[in-house]
């Protein structure tokens, strides 16, 4: 067998390879395998009841649409992960709900029932507000220079008394006792680990419902992916919080998602539960390295 013979292709992102697929080949290989979506399809993964629902939404930034009708639907205290290649519009989706960039046409809807409410123009402190809509960023979104204590109580902007943003900041560290040890140390001595936990507990300050959070592991160690991913598991099954993510380990992201969703160029292509999304070789060619 020669050397060319024994060259591997592997998923996007899948690292550890001899030779991985390009991004635009992901891109018109995921385009070849996409599949025909319907609502009820949707509506069946979040068990008939959804809390969070997006109405053939059309989102992007200044006049370039990213988003091209995209439906969406994750019941309470469920998870959805999103994944696909870079530029599908998976970040987009986190940033029309939470309202950091423009939406053309459609609707963002929270609750159920009678309680639904329209979120689509409301900005993003209303959405925290009135709807309990938090934004997890990625990394680097802690104010390096204030104590991790001051970090959390920047979570709590939107309380009415600054008496109750340190109430909130209390319960976390009774919750997190690591940043409690380091809570008045700069933010900026705190590990990639610690950085993440406290990004996510600051988010946790007005205690949100519903949970945005992009790309939890990138920049991560593989025992503080683990250790992060085990607190997104708590908040979602002890806590009750809806989460709804981005990945680009589609693998990690899919174990532990209750749904997971393949974008490309701004569209649904695949929904599944999570777990049939591990096992469809189809998504796991392109994204699990398999």
């Amino acid at each position: 067998m020669t050397e060319k013979s024994k060259e591997r292709i592997k998923g996007y992102g899948a690292g550890n390879v001899e030779t991985v697929i390009s991004v635009d080949e992901v891109v018109r290989r995921t385009a070849a395998i996409a599949e025909e979506i319907s609502l009820d399809q949707l509506d069946n993964l979040a068990d008939g009841k959804p809390y969070v629902s997006l109405e053939n939404l059309e989102a992007g930034y200044g006049q370039m649409r990213i988003l091209h009708g995209i439906n969406l639907r994750v019941a309470r205290k469920q998870s959805l992960c999103l994944i696909g290649p870079n530029g599908a519009g998976k970040s987009t989706v986190l940033h029309a709900i939470f309202g950091f960039n423009n939406i053309f046409s459609g609707n963002i809807l929270i609750g159920e029932g009678e309680s639904q409410l329209d979120v689509t123009s409301l900005t993003p402190s209303e959405k925290l507000a009135k709807a309990g809509i938090a934004y997890i960023l990625q990394d680097k979104s802690i104010f390096p220079g204030m104590t991790v204590e001051e970090n959390l109580w920047m979570g709590g902007f939107l309380k009415n008394q600054a008496a109750e943003s340190k109430a909130a900041a209390e319960r976390v560290f009774d919750k997190y006792p690591q940043l409690a040890a380091r809570r008045r140390h700069q933010a900026k001595v705190l590990s990639g680990g610690e950085r993440r936990l406290l990004e996510i507990s600051r988010a946790l300050v007005m205690n949100p419902d519903v949970l945005l959070v992009d790309e939890p592991s990138i920049g991560l160690e593989p025992k503080f992916i683990d250790m992060v991913f085990e607190i997104l598991n708590d908040l979602q099954h002890n806590e009750g919080k809806t989460i709804i993510m981005v990945e680009q380990n589609a693998k990690k992201g899919l174990e532990f998602a209750d749904i997971g969703y393949v974008m490309v160029s701004g569209k649904i292509a695949i929904a599944g539960k999570g777990s049939d999304l591990l096992e469809n070789p189809k998504v796991g060619e392109l994204f699990l390295g398999g």
